[in-house]
């Protein structure tokens, strides 16, 4: 019963931080409203499986960039409001991972739907 409790209080922590993300940050709202896009065009188009492993490791990997960009923000902002070098490259790689993710999301949405456009 402890550990299900430990579990239970672990995962209302992980969803509170994805609602601060969400609730603070623009280019989350962006990328659950692409997620659901990209959901509803799976579900037109009637995908198959390996095509949805495929969009759900993209759209996970966009999520989880951006959820840690958030939390590197959050953290060099706690720790300093004046501008410094390393500051500013701690956040640019990070933005820079979610570009990287979210490129990469592009590239197997291209992968996956355009076959079905061409139908």
């Amino acid at each position: 019963m402890y550990m299900l409790k430990r579990f239970a209080g672990s995962l209302g922590w992980a969803l509170q931080g994805i609602a601060y993300a969400l609730k603070t940050q623009p280019h989350m709202r962006f990328h659950l409203l692409a997620t659901l896009g990209v959901a509803a065009a799976g579900i037109w188009f009637n995908i198959s499986l390996n095509h949805w492993l495929y969009v759900s490791f993209a759209v996970a990997l966009v999520w989880v960039t951006e959820l840690i960009n958030t939390a590197i923000e959050s953290v060099v902002d706690l720790q300093t409001t004046e501008y410094h070098p390393l500051a500013k490259a701690a956040k640019d790689v990070a933005a820079g991972a979610v570009l990287v993710a979210a490129i990469n999301s592009l590239i197997v949405a291209a992968v996956v739907f355009l076959p079905y456009l061409r139908q």
